[in-house]
């Protein structure tokens, strides 16, 4: 085969792979495990572009090299199928979510398959197939079926807690539950109802059913996160989005924030990903305060930190939400105050935290008596203050705190300092006189100032201490069709779980996929949406699971994928064990991430799994930016500038599709075939060409930016593709593509092809001893490879490679012994290429049933030595010796230089200083 003939090559072992099942993961106690894993992808109706494959080749590139390394690899894919994009455009077009979800399927698998990837396909799993939620509901039942006990600091079967209950009442039960959990004898839970026990129950299970204030948006018909939430608008769509209190399902995830926070610990993640999820849990300590409203039943509970400021405290602040807000307005305030509340509570939770400088309130006209002195202070709403943390209320002490600070200098409130001998640092000065504490308080100047504290509201039964933490229990239900139907019917207005052998639950067929005309979710459209038992048909749960479902468990699935009797075989999960890798965006740090280690937790809980944490190592990979082309307009015409030019005329630049430029030059013809209105475009030429501007932006359509990997394939190939994003830059960096630099990478290949033919393009191997230079500019790439993947520095790595293939087509290197190896080196990278050229070279089967070579550092020793010879001082003459020559052996051979010879003019040196492997200095 005289020509590196890219397409066929590519072609043939992709269907070699297919066809064997090369990469087929199975459990072999003989060989150590490595799991490769890549966050799995939604497959939207656009497919891939260049940026998305990043990870993907990385983890690739790992997992090849683990398998020549002698590991069990499982490097599994699948598909995040369900979400709200399919279901929007069911909604738009009355096709059902699955036919387009299976498109996009199909399409994404069409163009993984051609880069190349060493995926067991076997193994691929899709969220939205029954065989798969199957499990997801099952996880879901027993997580109804399950509190958390905090003296076992596990989870545990709801029906021991029942046992206790029956025996002894709640008194002695220290487990996770609502705050307004009341106590209760055995006798009196003996005595309660069936309902009522269910309605107790629900307030100890891990996934319970409460009113909880939500992201509305009735456009959509459907709750969203905080994160499809900007400014108040949905990010899909931007439609209006308000706040508002609606009967929800909650998972417990509160119930294992400890075990989350001390889990961190242990991770080989990147600390500023570690830190996001310590930020996002928030662990607090401090106390509950209560404050009496004056004039009033009404309590204000909040949770401070810092009760030894209470004598700074000047006024108490709300959440816009808050039930408790709306009934403090008096008539005097009601109008601004509900005008106020209006606005305040619809922003996002989200927005509301991150906006630092938007100062606003308002007065409810209401006042609370400090617990501590007696004194009247004055009660606001503030929209800083969130509902979901602690009690939705805050004690403000504008001298310690910014936002307190910031919010009482806007509207002109009173500010004390409290000097207790530890607030110095961090104060915030402000007007008002120095608050000196006296009496009891004396003991908030000791070093356990918030201990004696917080005994004397216990005492006095004001307060209490506790353990706070900033993360809220995980909603877990949206209003929609396209998800996980829930596993439970409703009986007198209580929940029930359905039969397991009634799972997988199968989502039914609507006529629409839109909520119904009274604002129930799409699901209730459904015919017979009911659940038949012995005591009748009862109506099943209309909400469908979030899209976090399915994929806070999906790795433990990779494993035994086709199970049809439980989730995973437990010896098959115990041999995979953690993920070693897992490659993905931060962006899910505090979403994904958080819930998939909770879900572990819990199935580590039941038994059913034995690890506690599901990813071992993770990297987060950049994101690789579109570099966006453009050409110039000159105003009122249909004639363009080249950019060289474009200040000679009053032009504006306008995106062109990069897809029709090529080295910043517009093919002209493809540029008037782009739109109808450019078909008679004119040109200003410079040099005869015209150079298009350009500028790194983020990759989309409206940019016009967006490459195919497609295209970048049927024009390069595949393994050209995988080389140029790991030559980009460091994988964690954010970096531009440019089309215009993979020449270089697609010439290299060529190259590397080229050392193993002659020019006639016949294979040419020679089963020689190769040269000293040969082994060591193998060796020396090598060492690379094994030190960067170590470090995961993959663009290096692609650097070495043309290093070394540059360093032995300089010494026209032919040898078997040294072009093997070669083709083992590349092999991770250029998968394609290396099994074409294994093949060439005699060799049956896969290069990945192979092993990697053994780096020896031999070739790298220097064997000679050019020694600088110093006359007087002056570098006169570079001698080349063996390293083995003794200092005798290299004066003679120095005193023997003709060079050297001729600068001494026959005179002897007075002084002769040799360092071996350094210098020669002779002194005259």
């Amino acid at each position: 085969m005289a020509e590196y003939t890219f397409k066929e090559i590519e072609k043939k072992w992709q269907a070699y792979w297919e066809k064997n099942q090369t990469f087929l993961a199975k459990v072999n106690p003989d060989k150590p495990k490595f799991y490769s894993l890549d966050m799995f992808p939604y497959p939207s109706g656009a497919g891939l572009h260049v940026g998305h494959p990043l990870g993907y080749i990385a983890s690739d590139i790992v997992s090849r090299f683990k398998k020549l390394k002698g590991f069990n690899v499982l490097h599994p894919m699948g598909y995040d199928s369900f979400g709200l994009p399919a279901e929007q455009y069911a909604i738009q077009t009355g096709q059902h979510p699955a036919i387009t979800t299976e498109q996009n399927i199909t399409r994404y698998t069409e163009q993984l398959k051609n880069i190349g990837f060493a995926f067991d396909w076997s193994k691929e799993v899709r969220t939205s197939n029954p065989d798969y939620y199957k499990w997801t509901q099952w996880i879901f039942m027993q997580l109804f079926n399950s509190y958390y006990d905090q003296d076992a600091d596990k989870a545990l079967s709801i029906d021991s807690l029942i046992e206790r209950f029956e025996k002894e009442g709640n008194s002695t039960v220290k487990a996770v539950c609502d705050e307004d959990t009341e106590k209760f004898s055995a006798a009196d839970w003996n005595a309660f109802s069936e309902k009522e026990k269910q309605e107790t129950l629900l307030k100890y299970r891990l996934t319970f059913l409460a009113e909880t204030t939500v992201n509305w948006c009735s456009a959509l018909g459907t709750v969203l996160s905080n994160d499809e939430v900007k400014e108040g608008f949905s990010e899909r769509g931007g439609h209006p989005v308000e706040r508002k209190k609606m009967m929800q399902w909650s998972m417990r995830i509160t119930a294992y924030a400890d075990r989350l926070l001390k889990g961190l610990d242990k991770l080989d993640w990147s600390e500023p990903v570690k830190e996001m999820q310590r930020n996002w849990i928030g662990k607090s300590i401090g106390a509950d305060v209560v404050f009496q409203v004056k004039d009033s039943e009404q309590t204000i509970k909040v949770f401070t930190t810092r009760v030894d400021t209470i004598y700074g405290v000047t006024y108490l602040a709300l959440a816009p939400e808050s039930d408790l807000a709306a009934a403090l307005i008096t008539e005097d305030q009601r109008a601004k105050a509900e005008a106020y509340i209006e606005v305040a509570k619809n922003r996002s939770e989200r927005e509301r935290m991150s906006d630092v400088k938007t100062i606003s309130g308002a007065f409810t006209g209401s006042y609370a008596i400090n617990p501590f002195n007696g004194e009247e202070i004055q009660v606001w709403v503030a929209d800083y203050v969130l509902a979901g943390y602690g009690t939705g209320a805050v004690m403000a002490v504008p001298a310690h705190d910014e936002r307190d600070y910031n919010f009482a200098k806007h509207f002109d409130l009173e500010i004390r300092q409290v000097i207790d001998g530890s607030m110095e640092e961090g104060s915030f000065p402000g007007k008002g006189g120095l608050i000196i504490n006296s009496g009891f308080i004396s003991n908030l100047y000791m070093k356990d100032a918030m201990t004696k504290a917080i005994e004397f509201l216990e005492e006095k039964g004001i307060g209490k201490g506790k353990i706070q933490y900033r993360m809220r229990d995980a909603i877990f239900t949206r209003q929609r069709y396209w998800g996980e139907p829930l596993p439970v019917y409703f009986k007198e207005g209580l929940p029930y779980l359905i039969e397991e052998k009634d799972l997988p639950l199968v989502l039914p067929e609507v006529d629409k996929y839109l909520p119904t005309e009274d604002g129930e979710p799409p699901l209730a459209r459904a015919k017979d949406w009911n659940y038949k038992t012995s005591d009748g048909e009862f109506p099943l749960e209309r909400s469908t699971m979030p899209g976090w479902a399915g994929s806070s468990w999906y790795f433990f699935r990779y494993m035994d994928p086709k199970n049809e009797t439980e989730f995973a075989d437990k010896t098959i999960t115990d041999y995979w064990g953690a993920v070693d890798l897992y490659i993905g965006g931060s962006e899910h740090a505090t979403g994904h991430l958080l819930y998939s280690r909770f879900w572990t937790k819990f199935l580590y809980d039941l038994g059913v799994v034995s690890i506690d944490e599901p990813f071992q190592k993770m990297i987060n990979q950049g994101m690789i930016q579109g570099r966006s082309n453009f050409v110039y307009r000159v105003k009122g015409t249909n004639k363009f500038v080249s950019y060289g030019l474009k200040e000679q005329h009053d032009a504006f630049a306008m995106h062109v599709d990069v897809n029709i430029v090529y080295n910043d030059q517009l093919n002209l013809e493809k540029f008037k075939a782009w739109r109808p209105d450019l078909a008679d475009a004119e040109f200003i030429l410079e040099d005869g060409k015209y150079i298009c501007g350009s500028e790194v932006e983020k990759m989309s359509k409206s940019k016009y930016n967006v490459v195919n990997p497609d295209d970048i394939i049927e024009r390069y190939g595949a393994d050209t593709l995988r080389l140029y994003e790991m030559f980009l830059g460091p994988l964690e960096q954010f970096k531009p593509w440019n089309t215009n630099g993979i020449d270089g990478v697609y010439k290299f290949l060529r190259k590397l092809w080229n050392l193993y033919h002659s020019n006639a393009g016949e294979l040419q191997i020679s089963d020689a001893e190769p040269s000293k230079e040969e082994y060591k500019a193998l060796h020396k790439a090598l060492k690379k490879m094994e030190d960067d993947m170590t470090n995961f520095s993959f663009n290096t790595s692609v650097s070495s490679f043309m290093i070394c293939v540059n360093e032995l087509s300089a010494l026209k290197s032919n040898k078997r012994a040294i072009l093997e190896p070669l083709a083992l080196l590349v092999s991770p990278y250029a998968p394609h290429i290396a099994e074409e050229l294994w093949s060439l070279l005699g060799h049956e089967g896969s290069i990945t049933e192979s092993s990697f070579p053994v780096f020896d550092e031999s070739h790298l020793k220097e064997s000679a030595f050019e020694y600088p010879v110093m006359i007087n001082g002056k570098m006169r003459v570079k001698i080349n010796l063996d390293l083995s020559l003794t200092k005798d052996q290299i004066q003679e051979a120095a005193l023997s230089d003709e060079t050297v010879m001729k600068w001494l003019e026959g005179k002897a040196p007075k002084k002769i200083i040799i360092v071996p492997g350094k210098i020669v200095n002779l002194v005259v």
